[in-house]
């Protein structure tokens, strides 16, 4: 039979062989952590900078004139889509539909 003495040394070493094993696997997933790479978000969405920076074609086409990048891609969108462009389009196309 094991003395109280005893039973206190195995209880005693197994917490602390728990809270190194414990420590270990924090220690592990922090370095982990600290090493994986990410990419920063590169969706133009987040940009600030892109809602503030003429269109790269405003020089070239009279209707990129006035327009940032951001408004030109979504323009660009549009016309791969098929809507409207303008106040008079939208309005004949809504006198075609009635």
């Amino acid at each position: 039979m094991m003395t109280k003495s005893k039973k206190k040394k195995v209880v005693l070493g197994t917490l602390i062989s728990t809270g190194g094993a414990a420590l270990a696997v924090a220690a592990y997933k922090k370095k982990r952590k600290a090493s994986f790479k990410v990419r920063p978000d590169t969706d133009m969405r987040n940009s600030k900078k892109i809602d503030q920076v003429e269109s790269v074609d405003a020089d070239k086409a009279r209707d990129e004139e006035g327009l940032t990048q951001y408004d030109s891609v979504l323009k660009s969108d549009w016309v791969a889509n098929g809507f409207p462009q303008t106040h008079m389009e939208l309005e004949e196309l809504e006198s075609q539909r009635k």
